[in-house]
C-alpha cells in the first residue's frame, strides 16, 4: 500500500511540474494573473509532493496527499475562472487554500514520528 501511494504522489508531482511550466509559459503570452498564481503554487509544491512521496513517512505521504488536494481545488478554481469563465464551485479556492496549508501542517506534524 505504501509504494501505491508513493507511485500516486510522484505521478502527481510530475503532472503538477509539468502543469506549472505549462501554465508559466501561457502567463507569460499574456493571460490573466490567475494563471501565474496556479503555476507559481503548482511549481511550489511539485518538489514538496515528490519529497514527501521518496523522502517520508506514512503520515507525511498523508500531508501530500492533502497538498494535492488542495492544489487541485485552488488551482482548479482559478483555471476555471480563466478558461471556463466561472468557478469549479462556491468557495472551491479557499477550501483548496485551506488544505493546502492543513497539509503542510499534517507534514510538520509527521516530523516527529520519523525514524
Amino acid at each position: 500500500m505504501a509504494k501505491m501511494a508513493e507511485r500516486v504522489l510522484v505521478v502527481i508531482a510530475g503532472l503538477a511540474g509539468a502543469a506549472g511550466v505549462a501554465l508559466s509559459a501561457a502567463a507569460a503570452h499574456g493571460s490573466g494573473q490567475n494563471l501565474q498564481t496556479a503555476a507559481n503554487l503548482l511549481l511550489i509544491h511539485a518538489p514538496a509532493l515528490l519529497a514527501t512521496a521518496l523522502l517520508a513517512g506514512r503520515a507525511a505521504r498523508l500531508g501530500g496527499a492533502v497538498l494535492a488536494l488542495g492544489l487541485v481545488l485552488f488551482c482548479g478554481d482559478l483555471l476555471a475562472r480563466d478558461f471556463l469563465g466561472g468557478r469549479l464551485f462556491p468557495y472551491a479556492a479557499p477550501a483548496g487554500g485551506l488544505l493546502l496549508i492543513a497539509g503542510w501542517l499534517v507534514i510538520a506534524a509527521s516530523a516527529p514520528r520519523r525514524q
